[in-house]
């Protein structure tokens, strides 16, 4: 059977991500560092690189409010339970 597949959090692949865009190491160093492949760095230096873009685009930085999500679905149980307490009075 074959070995399992390392997974990476996000924060070690932003970590070695911004390490390859700087260019303070060479890729070499950083494979042996990190114990990551080459493609995987490249992979991850990329997704940076796109994902930095959207970080500066208008509205990127509105938060979703919990309460905001939560209130329409806390009406319906409402309305729901009023109609189904309605039902079972004409049953």
């Amino acid at each position: 059977m074959g070995t399992r597949r390392k997974v990476h959090s996000a924060r070690f692949k932003a970590k070695v991500a911004l390490e390859a865009y700087k260019g303070d190491k060479t890729a070499a160093e950083l494979i042996s560092t990190h114990k990551v492949t080459s493609g995987q760095i490249s992979t991850w230096k990329k997704n940076l690189v796109e994902g930095a873009i959207q970080l500066f685009e208008p509205g990127h930085n509105k938060t979703i409010d919990e309460r905001e999500l939560t209130a329409p679905l806390f009406e319906e149980i409402g309305r729901l339970k009023i109609e189904l307490d309605w039902l079972k009075k004409k049953v």
